[in-house]
């Protein structure tokens, strides 16, 4: 049995929190035909002195309820901006969640880009 990526979904734009302590979702996949890989990037950049954002990722081992894989705060502005979301791989009923909460400063945008590749078989 061989593996190919059977197809691919992109996700990109820009996320804009409406307001403080407020958890955003950057991205929400929730689930696919065949198990899948997920990765991406996010661009923290806008950040400033004073603001602080929380970034969760979370997956739903069971399909159903989302638990915190990783959870990073980032405190002003960064000297490297871009975080590295790497690749997951997923069973095809499993959710994977992004999000971002800013707890402090001004509101900012992110941008973000993630592809979601879908499994097959030959």
């Amino acid at each position: 049995m061989t593996i190919v990526v059977y197809a691919k979904n992109r996700y990109a734009g820009t996320c804009s929190p409406s307001a403080l302590n407020t958890e955003t979702t950057v991205l929400e996949i929730t689930g696919a035909s065949d198990d899948y890989l997920v990765e991406g990037w996010l661009d923290i950049s806008a950040l400033a002195s004073g603001d602080t954002l929380v970034v969760t990722e979370y997956v739903a081992i069971d399909g159903t309820n989302y638990r915190i894989f990783l959870q990073s705060t980032f405190n002003g502005a960064q000297n490297m901006p871009a975080i590295r979301f790497h690749t997951k791989t997923l069973l095809y009923n499993m959710k994977y969640k992004v999000t971002v909460n800013q707890t402090a400063g001004v509101l900012r945008s992110y941008s973000y880009g993630f592809i979601q590749e879908i499994l097959g078989t030959l």
